[in-house]
């Protein structure tokens, strides 16, 4: 649970902000919205469809008084209403933090190699995972008269190349670009910008990426600390950086992900654990590797856009 704690107002007493991304109890931007709330937030949270909206709303209830807002991240309109709604929800309020967790690939995309991204997809997965925290910083900027905190969460498939990330590692490298160019712009206006790069967890949208399973093992196998990556650690992490406690701190990317990022090679003590993992996802991707030869000798190299995508709120930096 939530540490209540830290002092008896709460880190974040009195001030109100907005989380976009939370889809069920396991994504990232819950782990944040619950220790937000804990430590004094006032809330809103946005969804991106009646779907999303219904378990959403249910979630809220744990929370208390928190505010439901209705926006596609993809929709100008929708973006350009939920600026015209937050001052409405709390009048006379600055917003002093948002909170942007929502990523999108189609996960036919997310298997397989990267060469093979068709030009829809990578332009969808740019617009949702990367351009809508632009457009949402557009729009938020003006709400933050007190200076704030906007933050994104992000994925070390952004810097190494990872197995099935594709297209998402391109989006979350631009993503992390947009960071500290934000920064700079924004930070006349005491408006601080990070990022939050999260090790591998188990969330309804990572399970749209091959093999997230083997990357779950292999971290917590390899990362220093031994142990995955929770989102109450991705929360707790987010609270340093949306209050008082981070006012020094912009234009960063944190990574939460127990010190996988620091290390170089396999762990020598855990070699021998770490080679039935090694050896199922290489079995894993020799049969994509097989099955992109066949289509090359069919002519079908390209993957073709579904129609069966994966909801653009299930971002939480996992996509």
């Amino acid at each position: 649970m939530p540490d209540r704690s830290v002092t008896s107002g709460g880190l974040l007493a009195g001030k109100h902000g907005l989380i976009m991304g939370v889809a069920n109890e396991r994504s990232l931007a819950w782990g944040i919205a619950r220790i937000a709330a804990a430590q004094g937030a006032r809330l809103a949270l946005s969804y991106p469809n009646e779907a999303v909206g219904r378990r959403v709303r249910g979630l809220a209830k744990e929370l208390g008084n928190v505010e439901l807002l209705a926006c596609d991240v993809s929709s100008d309109e929708d973006l350009d209403r939920m600026a015209t709604d937050l001052p409405k929800i709390w009048p006379g309020q600055s917003i002093d933090f948002v909170v942007h967790a929502i990523s999108y690939s189609d996960k036919n995309e997310l298997t397989g190699p990267y060469v093979q991204t068709s030009r829809r997809n990578f332009a969808t997965a740019l617009d949702v995972s990367c351009y809508s925290f632009t457009a949402v910083a557009q729009r938020v900027a003006p709400l933050m008269r007190n200076g704030g905190s906007l933050l994104t969460l992000t994925y070390f498939g952004s810097e190494r190349v990872v197995p099935n990330y594709n297209v998402m590692g391109v989006a979350k490298a631009a993503l992390e670009a947009s960071v500290r160019y934000l920064a700079v712009d924004l930070g006349r206006h005491n408006i601080r910008v990070n990022a939050i790069s999260a090790g591998p967890i188990k969330t309804l949208a990572s399970s749209g990426v091959s093999g997230m399973r083997h990357l779950v093992k292999w971290a917590e196998a390899n990362a220093p600390l031994k142990r995955n990556t929770t989102i109450d650690d991705v929360g707790r992490a987010a609270l340093s950086l949306i209050s008082d406690l981070g006012q020094g701190i912009t234009g960063e990317i944190m990574h939460v992900d127990n010190g996988y990022n620091i290390v170089g090679m396999v762990a020598i003590d855990e070699a021998l654990r770490s080679a039935p993992v090694l050896l199922e996802l290489g079995q894993q991707l020799a049969r994509q590797r097989d099955a992109a030869a066949s289509a090359v000798v069919n002519d079908e190299t390209a993957i073709a856009p579904q129609d069966d995508k994966l909801d653009p709120s299930l971002g939480d930096g996992r996509h």
